[in-house]
């Protein structure tokens, strides 16, 4: 059985996943069926602007805080004051679920044991576009360094370029990753932009193409008439090469940002279909982000928080130490030329790298930077924030321009003395619109990713598996549900609910197999419920797989209570 990558929003999430979800039952007539099953597309109630936002609080010792309230937080969107009006404290302790022996194949003495859950995905993602190849070096080092220590049974790596020149899907062989990570090349000098005459920065350049500054074309042009070694009369010329030279450098700095951003969404995309803890680790010096890429990179921070994604940044560059007027390869020009490129330098450098904290404010993860340690960078990154907080509200009279929105998330006090919150700053209004059906069916993707357990309804899981041969096999998954928890509507003398059920197996890595989907409609008569409030209900789903480790969820949701049920559990097929 070959395993199929993650679709993006085709089928069903990578999980064996058992997901009921809500519906209102079908008016049937008298003398329909009592029970019946059928296949249905799961619907959720749609969240139209709701604006999330991811906060994590410290104590003065560093500690992280989880004991705080909806009453404790205020969010002001624009200065204003907003009604929270969903409040949630996540704890990103990873879930070990134990495997479920099957009743009617139990596990028998020297039989192996089902494998152990993974529930920590890590992301190296390298920015091979911007690095330089001393950083990259540095940190490509560090990696492994870490990795030579080995990684738990419990979790899975992955190690992604931004170039898309190398890239490894989340396993635990460590031999594979440490490859991975020895193939990776700084792509810096195949664009061309540092043989430039003359050599500007994309921070430099954005100045003179964008933003049409004087004093940066006549910094340019200056550079362009030193290292060309051009005449004071052709100046006019030097001015050519200067905009010239902008003008590349913008195109492809544009290009690596629109790039780097929407490789960063496609891996929170792929992470969040992964069970358990998720984080996106950044290896980067920083890349600038203009105005017309702000709304990509705050939906990257959106669809994180939604999935439980947090990303975090590492500048590679570390203890970063400006050489006035650049290395070796810039030398040249006059003096004011050299203080007016040392200028550009210092701010291009923060700008950059402050894109790596905005992107770790706004999802929960952390900023590690100004420090030479790597590989102590790469230890602490690597675990998410214990507990973190997750504030949603719906913007008073916004209006569908565009614009940006500055946020201010503070505690009240006294429940904020001596705390310390980081949050994400802000978010850019929609330009229209929510479209009610495309909004569904991002969170019907989403919903199906989720990885928490829930125990609202009693259900209880169980797996059985028959060989037919040495190298096919037939999984069935049981979910047993308790009816005594469920809400019936009575109508016409039956009492009424709905249960939507998908069913999808992982492999033990985590990547998806396959999916399958049922609702369980019930017009129970009085004398036939009460027959099942002593058996319950069982929804049985099959599917053929040969021989391997195997991950188990199910999730449950009836209509009329809005209830939710879901475990997680293991199989193992010898």
């Amino acid at each position: 059985m070959a395993v199929r990558p993650y679709p993006r929003l085709a089928g069903f999430a990578p999980c064996l996943l058992f997901l009921c979800v809500s519906q209102t039952p079908a008016q049937n007539p008298p003398n329909s069926p009592e029970m019946a099953t059928r296949d249905a597309t799961p619907t959720f109630t749609t969240r139209s602007n709701l604006v999330l936002v991811r906060v994590v609080v410290r104590d003065k010792q560093g500690n992280v805080n989880g004991t705080l309230h909806k009453e404790d937080f205020e969010i002001f969107d624009k200065g204003k004051p907003q009604f929270i009006s969903k409040f949630a404290v996540e704890k990103t302790e990873g879930r070990k679920a134990d495997a479920v022996a099957s009743e009617d194949a139990p596990v028998k003495s020297g039989e192996p044991a089902p494998p152990p859950l993974p529930d920590r995905y890590i992301a190296y993602v390298f920015d091979d576009l911007n690095l330089s190849i001393g950083d990259l070096a540095q940190a490509r080092t560090a990696a492994e360094r870490q990795l030579s220590e080995g990684i738990p049974a419990t979790t899975r790596a992955a190690v992604y370029t931004t170039s898309g020149q190398t890239m490894l899907d989340f396993t635990d062989d460590v031999a594979k990753l440490r490859d991975a990570l020895s193939r990776i090349r700084s792509q810096t000098l195949l664009q061309g932009i540092s043989s430039d005459c003359p050599h500007v920065s994309f921070y430099w350049a954005d100045l003179i193409q964008n933003k049409n500054d004087p004093q940066a074309l006549n910094a340019a042009t200056r550079e362009a008439m030193a290292c060309a070694s051009l005449d004071p009369t052709m100046i006019s010329a030097a001015q050519s090469m200067a905009r010239a030279a902008a003008t590349r450098t913008v195109n492809i700095g544009e290009q690596n940002t629109r790039v780097t951003l929407k490789l960063l969404n496609d891996i929170v995309r792929r992470i969040s279909s992964m069970p358990g803890q998720r984080s996106v680790i950044l290896v980067s010096p920083g890349f600038l982000v203009f105005d017309d890429e702000r709304v990509d990179e705050v939906d990257l921070m959106d669809r994180a928080i939604r999935n439980n994604v947090t990303i975090s940044g590492l500048d590679a560059r570390g203890l970063y130490v400006l050489v006035p007027g650049g290395d070796a390869s810039e030398a040249g020009g006059s003096l004011s030329t050299l203080i007016q490129r040392s200028q550009y330098q210092s701010v291009a450098a923060t700008v950059q790298g402050d894109v790596l904290g905005e992107l770790a404010d706004g999802t929960g993860g952390a900023w590690f930077h100004n420090r030479n340690d790597l590989a102590e960078g790469f230890k602490r990154l690597a675990v998410a924030p214990e507990y973190y907080y997750v504030l949603g509200f719906s913007p008073e009279t916004l209006k569908f321009d565009g614009s940006y929105h500055g946020l201010k998330v503070s505690i009240k006090k006294p429940a904020g003395v001596g705390l310390t919150l980081q949050a994400r700053r802000g978010y850019y209004a929609p330009k229209h619109e929510v479209d009610a059906a495309q909004e569904a069916k991002r969170e019907i993707e989403e919903t199906l990713f989720s990885r928490e357990e829930w125990h609202d309804i009693p259900v209880e899981l169980h797996t059985q598996f028959f060989k037919s041969t040495d190298v096919n096999a037939k999984l069935s998954i049981v979910a047993r549900v308790d009816v005594r928890q469920l809400h019936f509507r009575k109508t016409d003398g039956r009492n009424l609910d709905v249960l939507t059920c998908v069913a999808g197996i992982f492999d033990r890595n985590g990547n998806y197999i396959g999916a399958v989907e049922k609702t369980v409609e019930m017009r129970l008569k009085d004398d036939t419920l009460a027959g099942k409030l002593t058996s319950g209900i069982t929804v049985r789903s099959a599917f053929d797989v040969t021989p391997g480790s195997y991950f188990v969820r199910i999730v449950v949701r009836d209509a009329e209570g809005q209830k939710m049920a879901a475990l997680n559990g293991s199989v193992e097929i010898p």
